[in-house]
C-alpha cells in the first residue's frame, strides 16, 4: 500500500504576491493619504476626488514601470549569469563538474557521491544543475517583468479606488474620518490576507500593515492641516 505523500508549499506564489501585496498596500496608503491631505486643507469634495483619481492613474502607472524596470534588471542579471554559466560548461566541463561537487560536499554529503550525483545531473540536465544548485535560480522563483508589472499596477489600482468609494459615499461632514477608519480596516484585511497566502502569522501581518499606513495618513493629514491654515 503506497502512501502519498502531499504538501503544498507557497513559494511558488512569492513573485507574484510580493507585487500584489506591496500594490494593494502602495494604493490604499498613497490615495487615502492623498485624500486626506487634501480634505484636511478644505478643498471641496470635487476636488478630493478628482485629486485621488489622478493618483490612483498615476500610482498604478507608476508602481507597473517602477516593478518592470526593476524585475526586468533582475531578469537581465539571470540571463546573463546562464550565458555565462553555459560558456563555461562548453570549455570547461570537468571544472563545472568538480564546482558542482563541491557544492554537494559543502552541503554535507561525502565527497564520492557528491561526484556521483554531479555527474548524473550533469548528464540529466547539466544547465540547469548550475542554474538551481551554482547560481541559485529556480524556475519557480525566477524573475517575470511582465507577471510583477501586471500584479502591482492592477493591484494599485484596487487598493487605491476604496478610500475613492469612501469619498464618495461620506458626508462632508466626517470625510476625514470616515477615509482614515475605513482604511486601516483596509490596511488590516490586505495584511491578514497577505499573511494568510504567504503561510504567515495573519494577526502580525495585519498589525504591521495598518501601523505603518496609519502612520502615513496622520502625517500627511498633518501637513494638509498646516497648508489649510496658512491659506
Amino acid at each position: 500500500m503506497h502512501h502519498r505523500h502531499s504538501e503544498r508549499h507557497v513559494t511558488g506564489r512569492m513573485g507574484w504576491l510580493r507585487a500584489a501585496v506591496l500594490g494593494a498596500n502602495d494604493g490604499i496608503v498613497s490615495t487615502a493619504s492623498l485624500v486626506l491631505g487634501v480634505a484636511a486643507a478644505h478643498a471641496s469634495s470635487q476636488n478630493i476626488l478628482i485629486a485621488g483619481t489622478a493618483g490612483l492613474v498615476a500610482g498604478a502607472m507608476s508602481m507597473a514601470a517602477g516593478e518592470y524596470v526593476s524585475v526586468h534588471s533582475q531578469a537581465d542579471s539571470e540571463a546573463a549569469e546562464l550565458a555565462r554559466e553555459r560558456r563555461e560548461l562548453e570549455t570547461d566541463v570537468e571544472g563545472e563538474h568538480k564546482e558542482l561537487a563541491a557544492i554537494y560536499v559543502g552541503r554535507g554529503l561525502e565527497p564520492a557521491l557528491a561526484r556521483q550525483v554531479a555527474e548524473q545531473l550533469m548528464k540529466h540536465d547539466a544547465l540547469d544543475a548550475h542554474m538551481r544548485d551554482e547560481l541559485g535560480i529556480t524556475e519557480t522563483l525566477k524573475a517575470r517583468p511582465i507577471q510583477a508589472a501586471g500584479a502591482s499596477a492592477l493591484s494599485f489600482a484596487l487598493g487605491a479606488a476604496l478610500p475613492l468609494v469612501v469619498v464618495a459615499l461620506a458626508p462632508a461632514g466626517v470625510l476625514l474620518w470616515s477615509v482614515f477608519l475605513t482604511s486601516l480596516v483596509f490596511l488590516a484585511i490586505l495584511g491578514g490576507l497577505a499573511a494568510r497566502t504567504g503561510g504567515a502569522n495573519m494577526r502580525t501581518g495585519a498589525l504591521r500593515i495598518t501601523f505603518w499606513g496609519a502612520l502615513a495618513m496622520a502625517i500627511t493629514t498633518g501637513v494638509g492641516m498646516l497648508f489649510g491654515v496658512a491659506a
